[in-house]
C-alpha cells in the first residue's frame, strides 16, 4: 500500500512529501476525458497533458506546431474527468520563450481555462525571466531539461543529451536555478542514468524522468507509446505494457466481418 494512496488530491507538497518518504511519483500523460479518467482510476499521481498531443493526437512530426488554444482544449478535457491527479498542462512552443510578458498570458489562461493544477515549461537560464513572472502570479511550474523536444531543431537530433561534461554541467546549473526561482518540480528527458541520479540528490524537488534510470525521484510515459498504440516510437525507455493497436485493429475487423456478414446486429442487439 502506497504512502498516498488513500489521499483524495495529489498537489504539489503531496509530491515533495513522497520524495522525503523515498516512495517513487508515477505520472503518465493524457489528452482526453475518458483516457484521463481511466489513468485517474488507476491511481496515477501525476497527469501530463503534454504537447505530445501534437504527435499522438494530431498526426504532426514534431511538437511544434500545437497551439495554445489545441492545449487548453485538451486540458479541459482531462481536468473535467480527474480527481485525484496533479493535472500538469505543458506550455506549448511559442507562447513563452523570448517574451515574459506573453508567457504569462499564455499561462493564466491556461490555468484559467483548463482548471488545471500547474503548467510545464522546457528550458533552464533562458527562459528564467518567464518562470519567474508565472510564478509570481501564483501559478505553479514544472520545468524540464535534458531533451527538450520544442528545441529540436536546434539540437537537429533526439540523441542522448548531456553525455559531454559541458553539457551535463550546464544541466546540473540549471537544475538549481529552477529550483531557486521555484519550481515545485522538474522532469529531465533522455539523460544518462548516472546525471539522472546526481540531479536527483542536489536538488530538493522532485525529479521525474523520461529515460533518465531509476535513480530519480519518479517516471513518465507518453500514455500512447507505453499502451502500444503507437507502434513506430521505440526508445530504448519505452516499456510497452500493452499491444493495443493489435487489439483495437482486431476489434475492428472482427465488427467490420460481422456487419458484412449481417450478423451484427443479431435479434437480441435490435428493437
Amino acid at each position: 500500500m502506497s504512502v498516498h494512496s488513500d489521499i483524495r488530491k495529489v498537489t504539489t507538497h503531496v509530491l515533495s512529501e513522497l520524495k522525503l518518504k523515498g516512495e517513487k511519483i508515477a505520472m503518465l500523460t493524457s489528452y482526453d476525458y475518458s483516457m484521463a479518467k481511466l489513468v485517474d482510476e488507476a491511481g496515477i499521481d501525476v497527469i501530463l497533458v503534454g504537447d505530445s498531443a501534437s504527435n499522438v493526437m494530431a498526426g504532426n512530426v514534431t511538437t511544434l506546431p500545437i497551439t495554445l488554444d489545441q492545449m487548453i482544449y485538451h486540458g479541459k478535457s482531462v481536468t473535467k474527468a480527474v480527481k485525484r491527479a496533479l493535472v500538469v498542462v505543458d506550455m506549448p512552443f511559442g507562447t513563452y520563450q523570448g517574451n515574459s510578458k506573453e508567457a504569462l498570458c499564455s499561462a493564466v489562461r491556461i490555468m484559467k481555462e483548463t482548471h488545471a493544477d500547474a503548467v510545464k515549461m522546457e528550458g533552464g537560464s533562458e527562459i528564467l525571466e518567464s518562470i519567474d513572472r508565472i510564478l509570481s502570479a501564483g501559478i505553479p511550474v514544472m520545468g524540464h531539461l535534458g531533451l527538450t523536444p520544442q528545441s529540436i531543431h536546434k539540437f537537429g537530433t533526439y540523441v542522448v543529451r548531456a553525455k559531454e561534461e559541458e553539457e551535463a554541467a550546464k544541466l546540473i546549473e540549471d537544475a538549481k536555478l529552477l529550483e531557486q526561482a521555484g519550481c515545485f518540480a522538474l522532469v529531465l528527458e533522455k539523460i544518462p542514468a548516472h546525471l539522472g541520479a546526481k540531479v536527483a540528490q542536489e536538488v530538493k524537488i522532485p525529479v521525474i524522468g523520461i529515460g533518465a534510470g531509476s535513480e530519480v525521484d519518479g517516471q513518465v510515459l507518453v500514455i500512447h507509446d507505453m499502451l502500444g498504440i503507437t507502434q513506430q516510437f521505440s526508445p530504448r525507455f519505452l516499456r510497452r505494457y500493452h499491444n493495443l493497436a493489435a487489439e483495437i485493429k482486431g476489434a475492428v475487423g472482427s465488427y467490420v466481418q460481422d456487419v458484412k456478414a449481417v450478423d451484427f446486429p443479431n435479434e437480441k442487439e435490435q428493437y
